[in-house]
């Protein structure tokens, strides 16, 4: 029988393992980087750096002191942590590499087929070149003429270099700014790594247990974006869940008043054990006094959007794709988790040009009044103040008259 649980402690829960209860609670040194990635195990990445990119977002929102450079160094130095594709673009600790290839191996059979025999020529020239002579970036080879790509014709040599890394035959050396330098995997991670091989329906199973890592209290539906990359059928999702609930990997839970079942980590059940005990201690969040956390737009927290609606009454929409006269709200607006509510939205830009960290827009939730509540107003500087040390940035320009939402 799934274990009940009620709204607040679900609410209560999901900040206490998501190292946001209080947020910044981690230590300003790089290992608290690698804790985050130990609990959640998979990090979006999105390149759009407007108000910080999304897994330095995610990142600054639970370690105290964050610096960028703490991440960029265990991807392409250390390569503790390295890019791969599990739901979308993703950060995923390397010593997981051999859970997650499969993505690789579905690629390179698919590209040998068809790409990798129509553009042998080119293939054979850039590997032959990397092997040679190093990493390369798509700028340093003449440019082909474009070819279809995805979404729009794309020149061949970048096209080729992109396929050849999701094929896992190229890996992803380092980035100069957001330009990807190519190399050999065989260069960039350990031979016994490369070699070890697990079914695919167990890396699949993998993948699928990765999801509720990230998140933590996902249901059986929601937003397909949720499971990409999980298996080619939603039929196939149920008895795979099943399987990682009898190898005792997840734990059933049900809220109250709601009919559907859901499942956490197993090993997180003493996150709603304290969940539980500080409600009933009349406690807030961690047991100190409700804090302030700006939330990226692609935070495992923020994935489930029924969720936010349902158990937090909040509706969140990540405008950045939607066309200017629609947005309600704006390009890259961030929630506000307040304790363990979503109490509004923010919209801060990074202007290193001057300087600065310009706050565009602000707007709270109805039904909630900042003025009424004696910490909010500190607990918010606080939260700019380490948005703009991550960003480097003298200053805060000060805040736009708040609004109802």
């Amino acid at each position: 029988m799934p274990r009940k649980i009620s709204p607040e402690a679900a609410r209560r829960y999901l900040v206490v393992r998501h190292f946001l209860a209080p947020p910044r609670s981690l230590p300003a040194e790089p290992g608290s980087v690698m804790r985050v990635f130990d609990r959640l195990g998979s990090v979006q990445f999105d390149p759009l750096d407007i108000a910080g990119r999304n897994h330095d977002l995610v990142l600054n929102a639970r370690v105290n002191g964050y610096r960028r450079q703490w991440t960029d160094d265990l991807l392409y130095r250390d390569r503790t942590l390295y890019e791969t594709y599990n739901k979308g673009l993703s950060l995923v600790p390397t010593s997981e590499l051999p859970w997650y290839r499969v993505s690789w191996d579905l690629n390179r059979e698919r590209f040998e087929k068809a790409a990798f025999q129509e553009h042998e020529a080119l293939v054979n020239e850039l590997l032959e070149r990397i092997q040679s002579r190093g990493p390369l970036t798509s700028g340093d080879v003449p440019a082909r003429a474009a070819i279809e790509w995805f979404w729009r014709p794309t020149n061949q040599v970048r096209a080729i270099l992109e396929a050849l890394a999701l094929a896992g035959i190229l890996g992803i050396a380092r980035r100069d700014g957001n330009r990807r330098v190519y190399d050999l995997v065989e260069r960039l991670f350990p031979p016994d790594l490369l070699a070890e091989r697990h079914p695919i329906d167990e890396q699949r199973r993998h993948k699928l247990l990765s999801r509720y890592r990230a998140h933590g209290l996902l249901g059986p539906a929601g937003s397909g974006e949720v499971w990409l990359g999980t298996g080619p059928r939603a039929v196939d999702r149920p008895p795979q869940r099943q399987l990682l609930v009898a190898e005792g990997k997840l734990a059933a839970v049900q809220i109250e008043g709601r009919r559907e079942v859901r499942h956490i980590p197993a090993e997180d059940e003493h996150f709603l054990d304290q969940a539980e005990r500080e409600l009933a201690a009349g406690e807030p969040p961690g047991g100190v006094p409700p804090q302030v956390a700006f939330i990226a737009p692609l935070d495992p927290l923020v994935w489930d959007r029924r969720l936010l609606r349902d158990l937090f009454g909040f509706d969140y929409l990540w405008e950045v794709y939607v066309p200017e006269s629609k947005r309600r709200w704006g390009y890259y607006v961030l929630p506000i988790l307040y304790g363990d509510r979503f109490v509004g939205r923010i919209e801060p830009r990074i202007d290193r040009k001057s300087d600065v960290l310009r706050v565009l827009g602000l707007w709270w939730e109805k039904g909630f009044s900042p003025r009424r509540d004696a910490t909010l107003r500190s607990a918010l500087e606080a939260a700019l103040e380490a948005h703009r040390q991550f960003a480097g940035v003298k200053k805060v320009v000060r805040l736009p008259k708040s609004s109802a939402s």
